[in-house]
């Protein structure tokens, strides 16, 4: 059974306790990296607390909406983040599906919402469905027209389900023995994302014929929707969120150029430009947002 391993019970002084983070059975653990579940149902919001900001993420995800909806808010020019004032897009669909996101993302609900969304390594999901990641890329989409029947018997499955526990124990059970017929022969245990990008590299190398860099590269863009070198950077990004946060945690005064070395950037304006890209926002920025403002929700769910 899935296990809660964060809950923004532990917020910081202000905001609202409504994110949780939930960890597949260990069968699964390649297949899924994470659910998310939101609820704000019960709480009293500003107007701006409704935001929710999302890094870009090289995972594929399915949602579903139990209590209100959400919005997508669309930035008015490229390379700026979506705010209130934003032009509005409703979801495309009851369930959503969506690929590897490049971007940064900002949605917007209106009343008390509860919802979940299931994160699936690109790479699983494409060997469970046939969906291939790279035709998904940048797109949020109607679940219905593009997942097999028997995914959409399961999504309606987990709609009626009475708690978030029992919904993640029907999500897993559909799961479990689908990918226990289709994972690779030698899954990677943890899924890190520097981690995951090596172990793909390496099924490329051994999975087929031709082993040009061009052949190797389409291999990886076709399981998991990006290049690798894209992976690679988004593992660094990763380490030095997590290493930002072992120093906070530890009383610490964080120092990106510290958090820039180890990770393995070139140097702290690089690190500066690819959390930009990701997040939207300079490093400082971000974790201003992330003690300070409910929109950034998401983040703090992974300290």
């Amino acid at each position: 059974m899935a296990t809660l391993v964060s809950s923004s019970a532990r917020q910081p002084d202000g905001l609202i306790p409504s994110g949780q983070l939930w960890l597949a059975r260990p069968a699964l653990s390649a297949c899924v990296r994470g659910t998310i579940v939101r609820s704000t149902v019960g709480h009293v919001l500003r107007n701006e607390d409704r935001i929710n900001r999302f890094p870009a993420a090289p995972l594929c995800s399915l949602s579903w909406w139990f209590t209100g909806r959400s919005e997508t808010l669309v930035p008015e020019r490229p390379g700026t983040m979506a705010g209130l004032n934003s032009p509005r897009e409703p979801m495309p669909g009851r369930w959503v599906l969506a690929g590897p996101q490049t971007r940064p993302t900002t949605s917007y609900c209106a009343e008390p919402t509860h919802a979940m969304m299931v994160m699936f390594m690109p790479d699983a999901l494409y060997q469970l469905t046939g969906l291939e990641p790279q035709a998904l890329t940048d797109r949020v989409v109607d679940a219905q027209t593009l997942l097999p029947s028997d995914w959409i018997a399961m999504c309606a499955a987990v709609q009626c389900q009475a708690d978030d526990a029992a919904r993640l124990e029907c999500l897993e059970d559909f799961l479990e023995p689908r990918w226990q017929i289709c994972r690779p022969a030698q899954p990677l245990p943890t899924q890190r994302y520097v981690d995951w990008a090596a172990h793909l590299a390496q099924r490329a190398v051994l999975s087929a014929p031709g082993r040009s860099l061009r052949q190797l590269e389409r291999r990886i863009k076709r399981w998991a929707g990006l290049p690798l070198r894209e992976l690679r950077g988004f593992g660094k990004a990763e380490q030095a969120f997590f290493d930002a946060i072992a120093a906070d945690t530890a009383g610490k005064s964080v120092k990106w150029a510290d958090v820039a070395n180890g990770a393995g950037f070139s140097d702290q304006s690089h690190l500066c430009r690819v959390t930009r890209r990701i997040t939207g926002y300079a490093p400082q920025a971000l974790y201003h947002g992330i003690h300070r403002e409910e929109a950034f929700w998401v983040y703090r769910i992974w300290e």
